[in-house]
């Protein structure tokens, strides 16, 4: 397992619309799984609250509670 793997589909499962952080989670862990790489619920929860810190998600309510939370790709900026 390593970071970037989880990374690649936590990103891979998140839109840019709002979507339940439990969700992406179970997404990303099956996906991972279907891979044959093994990553813990917890450590994709961490990379997601990671990645939101990095601006490469955004994230809206308490990220540690995946049922009460929501995360998506940043909208893309217009360049004017």
């Amino acid at each position: 397992m390593s970071v970037e793997d989880i990374d690649a589909a936590i990103l891979g499962f998140a839109l840019t619309r709002w979507q339940k952080t439990a969700m992406i989670i179970v997404k990303s862990e099956q996906g991972l799984r279907a891979s044959k790489i093994e990553a813990s619920v917890d450590d994709i929860a961490e990379r997601i609250y990671a990645l939101a810190s990095q601006g490469k998600l955004e994230g809206q309510g308490d990220l540690s509670l995946w049922r009460h939370s929501e995360v998506r790709l940043p909208e893309p900026r217009s360049s004017e």
